[in-house]
């Protein structure tokens, strides 16, 4: 015989709308009573049509996490402190949800793609972490996905991403800019004046930030850039050292390397090391986000601290409605200047 949510109500001593309320996860129910019922469902094997609820409910019990690529551990530890506050009770079956890491590559059309799959499985939440293509037709067609979710019932977040302006969605961005300003006027401070740049690729908000706020404290410090120091690339270690060895090339007087991140700061000091070069008493370098192999190289890297777990849990948070969304939905992460061995004084 089939068992029906009034068997359940029955079994538990409460209404059809409260076990409804509890399967459903959609509107708070007290701890003991949720516990009945729960218990109920259990005992009785009742078994919730998940297609059929899912229909009628709003959002599912699917959480989607976009990322650029999983490997890098900048969106590896952003990714897994989200997922950390998304789990739990709460789900429409009353038990967790199901977060899904959805890896784009760095490709604008995987992007879209997963938006779309997260929309046609009405996600109840989608995240979405590091910087945006700057693209204006993608941007425009990003932010009609992320209207659509948002109409949908859909909990939408930014996290290490510029807003998305007429959408709806939170963002918790990063102030790469005051970071990347940061870190080149600490090296200006030591007497460096032949800093090259190793930037990003130039399609991504992440890497022109970064890269105004290096030139922000070049101009304030009267230091006229020479177009030959700086050189983009890939966001990793290969990108690293072939763009240093670039970098020599072109000017072999640099005093200073500033890196996209910390995983391209790796191979620059590769590179210098192989170039017969010493760090920091040759060549200083400097990173970025402080991962966490930063502190071990040696010599350590000097960088500048994103807090990416802190803001991945937070987004998660605000993703699941446990937290409040922050005043006009943006809020602005910043980063802490951490100075260590890479970066000395350099040699006159």
């Amino acid at each position: 015989m089939t068992v029906t949510l009034a068997d359940v109500a029955a079994r538990a001593q409460v209404s059809p709308a409260t076990v409804s309320r509890v399967l459903n996860g959609n509107y708070p129910v007290a701890a003991t009573t949720r516990e009945r019922v729960l218990r109920a469902v259990d005992e009785l094997d009742y078994v919730l049509n998940g297609p059929a609820s899912a229909l009628a409910a709003a959002t599912s019990d699917l959480v989607g996490i976009l990322v650029n690529d999983i490997a890098d551990p900048f969106f590896g530890i952003m990714a897994s402190a989200i997922q950390a506050e998304i789990g739990g009770p709460g789900g429409r079956a009353g038990g967790e949800r199901l977060a899904v890491t959805c890896n784009t590559g760095g490709s604008p059309e995987r992007e879209l793609t997963y938006l779309t799959l997260l929309q046609r499985q009405r996600a109840a939440a989608v995240i979405l972490t590091g910087g945006a293509m700057e693209n204006a037709p993608h941007a425009a067609a990003v932010a009609a996905k992320l209207r659509k979710l948002a109409d949908a019932g859909t909990r939408v977040v930014l996290c290490g991403r510029p807003p998305a302006p007429d959408t709806d969605a939170v963002a918790l961005t990063f102030d790469n800019r005051g970071g990347g300003k940061q870190l080149t006027e600490h090296l200006i401070g030591l007497g460096h004046r032949r800093l090259g740049y190793i930037a990003g690729p130039e399609e991504r908000t992440t890497t022109r930030h970064r890269l105004e706020g290096h030139r922000a404290a070049l101009a304030e410090a009267g230091i006229e850039e020479d177009p030959r120091w700086t050189v983009h690339g890939r966001y990793d270690r290969r990108a690293g050292y072939e763009a240093t060895l670039e970098l020599l090339r072109r000017d072999p007087s640099l005093t200073a390397v500033v890196a996209a991140n910390d995983s391209v700061a790796l191979g620059a000091c590769a590179a210098l090391r192989e170039s017969g070069l010493r760090i920091p008493a040759d060549v200083s370098v400097a990173g970025f986000d402080d991962l966490p192999f930063s502190i071990d190289a040696v010599p350590s890297l000097t960088t500048v601290r994103l807090p990416l777990a802190e803001a991945g849990a937070r987004a998660g948070r605000i993703a699941m409605g446990r937290e409040e969304p922050p005043p006009g939905g943006i809020a602005t992460v910043r980063g802490e200047l951490m100075v260590r061995g890479s970066s000395g004084v350099p040699r006159t």
